[in-house]
């Protein structure tokens, strides 16, 4: 005869709380609870470098590329062009894989490149909308618009897609992050390579005044980001990436 203690025990076990209870332990220990978390870690250390970089950083160093004329050097402007080039043909280069695709299964590079196509694409268009929000006025003034050496706009003035002060965050930086953040968690034995490819290009952004040392942060943050959730859903179920574990 099972005694009344056990008895409720066994139905508390079975109540509609205790399920809940399980169901949102299972989920803290799944792969994607663990990424989330790191995720706002990330993102609020984030914020922390972006607001230390606004008050003690992004001027000065804009000052200093404006007046040494570091931004007069054409190899920094040519490092510029391939991350805008790279989203231009990704939507080719994803209708192409996906002919490939229907010929067999994809090589691992070949899987490797539509995630990291597609993973770029999306941080381009979170990007574009952070920045419709931000409203951050630019380093320089190329076309009209509002900035810190061409009259003395600086900060943010969330504008919801009016004006032309989108500097926040950089979209080369969040493209470059897209992309390469995929190859550096699913082909780890070239991350030499892309830190080679992907650093130079991040930085002949701040020294064309293109974008402040705060806006390169938050752009290739968010990019990183995205790569890693790209790569955890395009992998397998139970996500098996580094930073999941």
């Amino acid at each position: 005869m099972i005694k009344w203690r056990e008895f409720l025990t066994m139905r508390q076990n079975d109540s509609p709380k205790s399920t809940v209870y399980t169901q949102v332990r299972m989920n803290q220990q799944s792969p994607y609870y663990t990424l989330l978390m790191r995720s706002f870690l990330v993102i609020a250390a984030t914020a922390l470098m972006v607001v230390v970089c606004y008050f003690y950083v992004d001027r000065p160093v804009a000052f200093f590329v404006h007046r040494d004329g570091v931004n007069h050097h054409a190899l920094f402007k040519w490092l510029t062009y391939p991350p805008p080039l790279v989203q231009s043909w990704s939507p080719l280069l994803l209708v192409l894989l996906m002919i490939r695709r229907g010929f067999g299964p994809f090589r691992p590079w070949q899987h490797t490149l539509v995630i990291a196509c597609v993973s770029l694409v999306v941080a381009d268009v979170f990007r574009s909308s952070i920045g419709d929000i931000s409203g951050r006025y630019w380093p320089e003034t190329w076309f009209g618009n509002p900035s810190l050496i061409g009259n003395g706009a600086y900060g943010f003035h969330p504008n919801f897609g009016e004006g032309d002060d989108g500097s926040f965050p950089s979209g080369h930086s969040a493209r470059i992050g897209g992309f390469l953040g995929v190859w550096w968690l699913m082909a780890p034995r070239g991350r030499v390579l892309y830190a080679i490819i992907g650093l130079p290009m991040l930085l002949s952004l701040i020294a064309m005044d293109y974008h402040f040392v705060s806006d390169v942060i938050a752009g290739s943050v968010l990019g990183g980001i995205i790569a890693t959730y790209a790569v955890c859903l395009a992998t397998t179920e139970s996500c098996e990436c580094q930073i999941c574990r």
